[in-house]
C-alpha cells in the first residue's frame, strides 16, 4: 500500500525526468516525438575559395642564380632573385603541378610580395633576395631538370 502511494509516483517521475534528458537523435525523449524540425548543417564556401588560399604575390623580376645543393634525404633548391627596387619581402619558391615533375622537369615559381610604399631603386647588390626550398628524394625520382621561373626569365639546373 505504501509502495503505491509514495514509491510509484516517485519512480514514474524519476523515469520521466531521465527520458527527457536523452539526446536529440534518440527517439526515447517524449518531448521530441512530435517535433519534425531538423537542423541541417551546410558548409558555405565562396566561389574561387577563401582569400587565404589565393596567391597575391607576383613573380620576381629576374632569377639571377640557381643552385641545387645535396642534402640528407633530398636536395635544397637555392635561388637568387632581383626585384626592381628595394623593400620586396615574403619570397618563396612555389611548386607547380603539386610538386610533380612534368616530362622530367620540376618547376617552381619565384613568388615575392611588393612593398606597400614607394621605395628607392638601390644598387643591384642591395636588392638581391635569396630563397630556398627542400625537396625530398622521393619527389626527385624521375626528375632530370629543375626550373625556377621569374617574370622576365627562368633558370634551369640539370641533375
Amino acid at each position: 500500500m505504501i509502495f503505491r502511494r509514495f514509491a510509484a509516483p516517485a519512480l514514474l517521475t524519476a523515469s520521466l525526468l531521465a527520458l527527457t534528458a536523452c539526446g536529440g537523435n534518440v527517439n526515447v525523449n517524449p518531448f521530441n516525438w512530435f517535433n519534425s524540425n531538423q537542423v541541417e548543417q551546410v558548409a558555405l564556401i565562396p566561389e574561387g575559395g577563401f582569400l587565404d588560399d589565393q596567391e597575391n604575390r607576383g613573380l620576381v623580376t629576374n632569377v639571377v642564380e640557381l643552385q641545387i645543393l645535396r642534402a640528407q634525404g633530398g636536395a635544397i633548391i637555392r635561388a637568387k632573385g632581383l626585384p626592381p627596387r628595394l623593400g620586396y619581402w615574403d619570397a618563396e619558391l612555389v611548386p607547380e603541378n603539386f610538386e610533380r615533375p612534368e616530362n622530367g622537369v620540376l618547376t617552381y615559381m619565384f613568388r615575392i610580395t611588393e612593398p606597400y610604399y614607394r621605395t628607392q631603386t638601390g644598387r643591384p647588390k642591395q636588392r638581391e633576395v635569396f630563397v630556398g626550398h627542400f625537396v625530398s628524394d622521393i619527389k626527385l625520382q624521375g626528375v632530370r631538370t629543375i626550373r625556377v621561373v621569374g617574370a622576365n626569365n627562368s633558370r634551369t639546373a640539370r641533375r
